[in-house]
Formats: C-alpha cells, sequence, structure tokens
C-alpha cells in the first residue's frame, strides 16, 4: 500500500487497511504490540485516525487492547484455521478434478510460469508474494472446473482463512520449497490427463500437507 492512496480514502481508513495488510502478511506477529505514535509517524498522521482504525481491527478480532500494554495482535485462532484449511483441502481437490481437460494450452504454460516465479520468490525469502503467486496458480485450476457454486465456496473459505492470517508460509516457511515441487506433479498431471480420482488425491495431499506443516511448525 502507498502512500498516495491517503488521498482516495479517509485517514481512518487508510490506517485501517495499513495496520490490516502488516497483521495478515506477518510484518506484525500475534503478540507484538501497536506502537501508535510509531503508526502514525510512518503515515504522516495524527494518532487519532490510528487509534479508531486500532478499534476497527479490535473488532475484527485481529487485535486486542491490553490495559498497561495496549493494542495488541492477537493470537492465532489455531482451531478455526485448522477447520477452514481442512474444508479447502476437500473442496479444491474435488474441484481440481472437474478441472482435467479443461484447462488451455496457455492455461498450463501460464500455471508453469507462476510456478517458476514462486521459485525465484522463495530464493528472495518473498513470501507475501510467493503467497500471491500461489493463490494465483490455484485460481487458475478452480475457475476451469465449471462448478460456480463451488468456486464460490472456495473463495468464501479462502476470505475466511484470510481473515485469520493470509500468508501460512509467514510461519512455515520451509513449507514454500515442498509446495512448488508439489505444483510441478500437479501440473505435469494436467498436461498428462491423468484420472480424475488421481487429480482429486494428489490436489487434496498438498493442500492437507501445508495444513500438517502448520500444526507441526511449533515442533520442527
Amino acid at each position: 500500500m502507498e502512500k498516495n492512496q491517503i488521498s482516495t480514502m479517509s485517514k481512518s481508513q487508510y490506517a485501517y487497511e495499513y495496520l490490516r495488510t502488516k497483521i495478515l502478511e506477518g510484518v506484525y506477529v500475534p503478540g507484538q504490540r501497536i506502537v501508535i505514535d510509531q503508526v502514525a509517524k510512518e503515515l504522516g498522521t495524527s494518532t487519532i485516525p490510528i487509534r479508531e482504525a486500532i478499534r476497527n481491527l479490535e473488532s475484527d478480532g485481529l487485535i486486542v487492547y491490553k490495559p498497561y500494554s495496549g493494542a495488541i495482535v492477537s493470537a492465532i485462532n489455531e482451531t478455526e484455521y485448522i477447520e477452514v484449511l481442512s474444508v479447502i483441502a476437500i473442496l479444491d481437490g474435488y474441484a481440481a478434478s472437474l478441472s482435467v481437460g479443461r484447462l488451455t494450452s496457455e492455461e498450463l504454460a501460464q500455471l508453469e510460469q507462476l510456478n517458476k516465479q514462486m521459485a525465484e520468490a522463495v530464493e528472495n525469502f518473498e513470501f507475501e508474494k510467493f503467497s500471491q503467486l500461489n493463490r494465483s496458480f490455484h485460481t487458475i485450476i478452480l475457475e476451469k472446473c465449471g462448478n460456480e457454486f463451488l468456486i464460490d465456496q472456495i473463495r468464501q473459505s479462502q476470505q475466511r482463512l484470510d481473515r485469520i492470517r493470509r500468508s501460512i508460509f509467514t510461519f512455515v516457511p520451509q513449507r514454500a520449497r515442498e509446495s512448488i515441487e508439489e505444483h510441478a506433479t500437479i501440473l505435469r498431471l494436467f498436461k498428462e490427463n491423468a484420472p480424475r480420482d488421481e487429480i482429486e488425491k494428489v490436489v487434496r495431499a498438498h493442500r492437507l500437507t501445508t495444513l500438517t506443516a502448520f500444526q507441526n511448525r511449533k515442533s520442527s
């Protein structure tokens, strides 16, 4: 988010989007204190819009206000995160199976290019960029499934996940390299027009492996 965007929205809304992005991308980590004066200085505003933004983020569940401590980035709701990821794994696997034979050669080439860009992002430790590319990769496959209700359900689940935290790779960066290799396998299966049940199984396992990495991150 660039500073010139402040002219197109209220100062409090701009501060809200600024802080929300920092939290969802993992720049501000759970338990970190938000220093209001510092944020106001970064945005070139008074502290009033920052305080209003923090109240809105508190309503969203992204910030908690503690006496004597101030505004603190809230902990991840791990139960909800795991539940939503589990649902996405099931739905995304099925959607991928419906997309077999529907992807054009141009779209397959685009998937391959996205996976290469993901590898470059990992090398540069750009995990938020990696997450954006990863989302694009899966979205291309999803949108070819031909089932609008299914597409809508997955998008809603993803939006719910985003409200908790946007990038899982912030917490399990080692998972990124594994994900690239799995994408290559998925892409190969689509090029080969592999059986639907095989692609469904592989895509579901791909999503569930990410879930397992998140669950095991504290012991790794």
